[in-house]
């Protein structure tokens, strides 16, 4: 055990504030809990609300039984929950809060390490993110996939299906009772989405990153495998403790260059990209949207799965599961780079295998042989945009277009489906106002659905422009997170419909054709700078006058870096 537990600072000696610290907690506890036995919290994202992270309170079950086993103390930890599809406007706006909240309160609890359970998109992020700053050992359970569900004898895939078929009632192939059918369909157990959406990707690429027992992510959430998992990350979070390994131990630059490999050969949301970044941040590791073109572009994707191929998680897993792809692409991993375990992430490699290998191609075999995340540049994005190619039309990674500019996301509903807007395939649909301030909150809604005019015609991509982000499990030819945003002042809230857009992805090029200086005496309206991000009070006020760009991964500018552990006031 560690020579000394930072929980004993409210629990030893026998003067007054000690005394209130043990009686309160003691409600049938044996007093040996506060003798030199680590107090252990489960950061648990569990809520009804939630609905992918529902499951997680018979997850921390079986962590209290391990943690019990291995002589530690278990407390289950409620904290901020964020279910991505039931928040309002977005919850990439309470990220940032999930991640303070939970910070505060491991470091305000008289405990010595904490087991983070998440699942939903932005969970995953926010409570490495927390963990990071307050640097206590922490290690992370995923909850894991829901199994595949089918409609008329195809398996659904949740989300990228909600994209596809509801472009299909709009184009007139598919009717609406159908459509309302698949409903009950979609979501068939517990669990997160199932296809390579942030869900999944987070959880892979938390397990790349060193901070996930090797072999556990992509777990499906009603796999007992997943209980059996979480019993022995409960004892581990005991060994951590002993140890005295906490995040800053181990996760390293080469850590993220791992996640980054690994994003890259799963076909990984984009959304990794802001959430990485985020977490680097908090580390003081100096990692920018460079390196994921730097370290990814050229990796090859090997997961076949929806939004960029056929299958689904439950298929991954079944096939030989995330180290069998990791094992593929060994020899592109940092060997340096540690795991929770204390040993390196390739020595857990050696006995994977791939099983199945339509689900996971081999790496002579690539789906696709450079599929990383791009990174573009130009007079339309001087400080980076990102397209995922693996998503994207081939012919239009390439393509010079007319833009049709919309000033916001409400301005783009009521508008899309006129049949006089002046668009065509060839075009180029730009959405603004969308970025971390100017929804506020940078929500998903780059993936734009096509004119209803141009779908009848069978078109199903366009190139699309916006400074917000899209879906994990959506795809198209869709380029996100331009910096600067428009409510930033950036080169997008001045682009005018008609303005020729050139994009060479090849190149990394994102262009407004029109000369500099006339770009920049255009007069830019409020409200397409502001955008509706102008709250007067509470969480959202704070956020849009202290939120950074995509670039930098949408942080709180004071949340940057960590504070420790060590609190040394007393509250009595």
């Amino acid at each position: 055990m560690a020579s000394h537990l930072r929980s004993s600072e409210w629990y030893s000696g026998d003067d007054r504030n000690a005394y209130i610290h043990r009686a309160w907690m003691r409600r049938g506890v044996p007093d040996t809990a506060f003798r030199g036995r680590p107090q252990i919290a489960i950061a648990n994202t569990a809520s009804d609300l939630t609905p992918c992270n529902a499951h997680l309170d018979e997850v921390a079950q079986s962590v209290k039984n391990g943690i019990y086993e291995a002589g530690g103390i278990p407390l289950n930890l409620p904290v901020v929950s964020l279910g991505e599809t039931q928040v309002r406007p977005t919850a990439m706006l309470w990220r940032n809060m999930m991640a303070m909240a939970t910070e505060e309160m491991l470091r305000a609890n008289p405990i010595d390490g904490v087991v983070l359970l998440g699942g939903c998109d932005k969970t995953i992020p926010a409570l490495l993110m927390a963990a990071a700053s307050v640097d206590l050992p922490a290690v992370v359970i995923p909850g894991g996939p829901m199994l595949t569900g089918h409609f008329r004898g195809e398996a659904l895939g949740c989300g990228t299906d909600v994209w596809r078929l509801s472009e299909e009632v709009r184009a007139g192939t598919l009717g609406e009772a159908l459509f309302e059918k698949s409903e009950s369909s979609m979501i068939r157990s517990t669990g997160h989405c199932n296809t390579m959406g942030t869900a999944s990707t987070m959880a892979l690429v938390a397990e790349a990153l060193g901070t996930i027992v090797p072999g556990l992510a992509g777990t499906p959430a009603p796999d007992s495998r997943l209980l059996e998992a979480s019993h022995q990350t409960g004892r581990l979070a005991v060994e951590l403790v002993a140890a005295e390994r906490r995040p800053s131990t181990f996760l390293t630059k080469a850590s993220f260059h791992n996640a980054i490999v690994a994003l890259a050969a799963i076909g990984g949301s984009t959304n990794a990209v802001v959430h990485l970044l985020a977490i680097a941040g908090r580390l003081g590791i100096d990692l920018t949207i460079d390196d994921f073109d730097r370290i990814g572009a050229d990796v090859p994707l090997l997961v076949n799965l929806q939004p960029a191929g056929r299958y689904l998680m439950d298929d991954l897993y079944r096939a030989g599961g995330f180290l069998a792809v990791l094992r593929e692409v060994k020899d592109l991993l940092d060997p340096t780079a540690l795991t929770i375990t204390g040993s390196p992430l390739v020595d857990h490699l050696d006995d994977a295998r791939i099983w199945d290998a339509d689900v996971i191609a081999p790496r002579t075999q690539p789906l696709i042989p450079a599929a990383g995340i791009s990174v573009l540049r130009g007079s339309l994005a001087p400080g980076g945009a990102i397209i995922k190619p693996a998503a994207a039309s081939p012919h239009l990674l390439k393509h010079r277009g007319r833009a049709v500019v919309f000033d916001s996301i409400e301005d783009f509903h009521a508008r899309i489906d006129d049949p006089e807007l002046d668009i065509d395939e060839d075009s180029v649909m730009i959405l603004r106002g969308c970025g971390p301030m100017g929804y506020p909150g940078m929500p998903e809604v780059s993936n734009m659905p096509l004119p209803k005019k141009l779908l009848e015609k069978g078109v199903r991509d366009m190139v699309r422009i916006c400074d917000g982000r899209m879906s994990g499990t959506a795809y198209g030819t869709v380029i996100l997170h331009v910096t600067p945003e428009a409510a930033a002042g950036g080169p997008l809230a001045r682009v005018q419909t008609g303005d020729w857009i050139s994009l060479d992805v090849r190149n990394r090029r994102l262009d407004v054709e029109v000369p500099a200086a006339e770009l920049a005496a255009r007069g830019v309206n409020d409200a397409t700078v502001q955008g509706f991000a102008n709250p007067q009070r509470g969480w959202e006020r704070l956020y849009v006058d202290h939120v950074m760009q995509a670039d930098t991964g949408a942080d709180l500018d004071f949340l940057v870096g960590s504070s420790g552990s060590r609190v040394t006031r007393e509250s009595h």
